[in-house]
């Protein structure tokens, strides 16, 4: 971890926050105030969740035709009740399910039809104006690397601020540990990364 980095930040603070927001919609480039409200990182959470096991009763193989037309590009469907991502590739043969990291609740929940638009290996993170001015010590701009909020790689999808993106922090995958983004372990974000095109359809139900 580069020090030259946070300066004077108070390393320790700053990622105990970055913690709680792994999967925060990021990027400050275009002003919404709208969007920065709901999806600040230091707005707080609702209450924690129980200590749960894993959620296997719901984390089961689905068919893809209840949920697309077909398969151009290949096709990603987020399942927030069951915490799981799957990915079917346009070949009809290819067929991945991840477990993920989903909303802190149903406020910053997002339901519908995106695409993936941009796909970037070594995502780098930058806190919306709002963010910095609610918490100013932050940097303006944080490199790839194991500090970073998205982890290793990220999809950014056509809806502004929402990501499916890696996570450093394995402790908030299979829970409701993000303000709008779809997390996944580094390894397998990875892998989704290798198999998704720009174009490929993305549905959260």
């Amino acid at each position: 971890m580069s020090k030259s980095i946070f300066g004077q930040l108070n390393r320790r603070r700053f990622l105990t926050s970055a913690a709680a927001m792994v999967a925060t919609p990021t990027l400050a480039q275009e002003a919404d105030p709208i969007a920065e409200t709901a999806y600040d990182p230091l707005r707080p959470p609702p209450e924690p969740e129980p200590p749960v096991t894993r959620n296997i009763s719901a984390f089961r193989a689905k068919s893809w035709q209840p949920y697309f037309d077909n398969l151009r590009n290949g096709a990603i469907l987020v399942d927030i009740d069951s915490r799981a991502l799957h990915y079917w590739a346009d070949d009809g043969e290819t067929y991945k399910l991840f477990p993920s990291s989903v909303p802190l609740s149903e406020d910053l929940t997002r339901r519908g039809r995106t695409q993936v638009i941009r796909k970037v290996n070594g995502p780098s993170w930058s806190p919306t104006p709002n963010m910095r001015k609610r918490n100013p010590e932050w940097p303006a701009y944080i490199p790839p690397g194991p500090d970073n909020p998205l982890g290793t790689h990220a999809l950014y999808l056509s809806w502004q601020y929402y990501r499916i993106h890696g996570t450093h922090d394995t402790r908030k995958i299979g829970r409701r540990s993000s303000n709008g983004c779809i997390g996944l372990y580094n390894e397998h974000i990875a892998e989704l990364f290798s198999l998704t095109k720009v174009g490929t359809q993305v549905l959260l139900i």
